[in-house]
């Protein structure tokens, strides 16, 4: 299995793979053809070596998100299982890399954590049927779909609460070859794990979101589908570290500031 992540190398945000400890730049597309070429560190994720910085690992055209895609997570909020994907977007503005601060604005009462596997897509897909979807994912990332809860509830649109700068965090790396359907996905708050569950108990699957979105509008290689949150999610404050794990694919960490921090 493939981890392709985008770093920052010589000055430049450059794709590079991870396979077998050894990571190495990118030749090629990797949306299409690419293989190994100049090997630039070993070690795994937050294990490389000091000046390999780890970006986000895409930037998304745009992120579609899903609400509501864990049982648990609905009844938590005591609303009803969708009948159908319920999705909003987020602005690939909000997307932060691992280490990058979340900052919260002032104002706005309780911020939430959410963590989620998300989908990063691979070719171009448009009215896709269900059985042909996964062809069209290149892999799996983390996500933190951080939310301003105390707006949601009282009645704010999800882009609006769920779209603040730096509210997007991803990465570490995009794992390919990765099975979507049953993995572990589960949120840490200073050391603290505060959400855990499994895909398998995602309302609508990897595969059906795909279909599902792409019948409403067209998705773009590098392109995310943020596949909701099981329960657990709770509050940020300033000082926190919180992180995200999505089975096979590492741990995306993210210190919180306040936005008018100056660190």
């Amino acid at each position: 299995m493939d981890r392709i992540y985008r770093i920052e190398w010589n000055g430049e945000a450059r794709h590079a793979v991870e396979r077998g400890g050894v990571l190495s730049l990118v030749r090629g597309d990797i949306f299409g053809q690419y293989e190994a070429a100049e090997r630039v560190a070993a070690g795994s994720g937050a294990s490389f070596t000091p000046d390999v910085r780890v970006l986000a690992p895409v930037v998304p055209g745009k992120i579609v998100a899903i609400g509501l895609n864990y049982k648990d997570h609905a009844a938590e909020q005591g609303k009803p299982l969708p009948v159908e994907p319920m999705i909003f977007l987020k602005p690939s503005t909000a997307v932060i890399a691992p280490g990058d601060p979340i900052r919260l604005p002032a104002g706005l009462g309780r911020i939430d954590h959410e963590a989620e596997m998300a989908l990063v897509i691979r070719t171009r897909a448009t009215r896709v049927p269900v059985e042909s979807a996964a062809g069209h994912i290149l892999g799996v990332t983390c996500a933190n779909d951080v939310t301003a809860r105390d707006l949601q509830n009282r009645g704010v649109q999800y882009s609006h609460v769920k779209g603040f700068d730096t509210f997007a965090p991803l990465g570490p790396c995009i794992a390919v070859g990765l099975d979507p359907s049953d993995l572990a996905v589960e949120g840490w708050v200073n050391g603290v794990r505060r959400q855990s569950s499994r895909t398998s108990q995602l309302v609508f699957s990897a595969a059906e979101l795909v279909a599902y979105v792409s019948a409403i509008m067209t998705l773009e290689p590098g392109d995310v589908i943020s596949t909701g949150t099981p329960s657990g999610i709770g509050g940020l404050n300033p000082g926190d570290s919180v992180t995200i794990k999505v089975e096979g694919v590492g741990e995306l960490t993210n210190p919180v500031l306040d936005r008018d921090s100056s660190q």
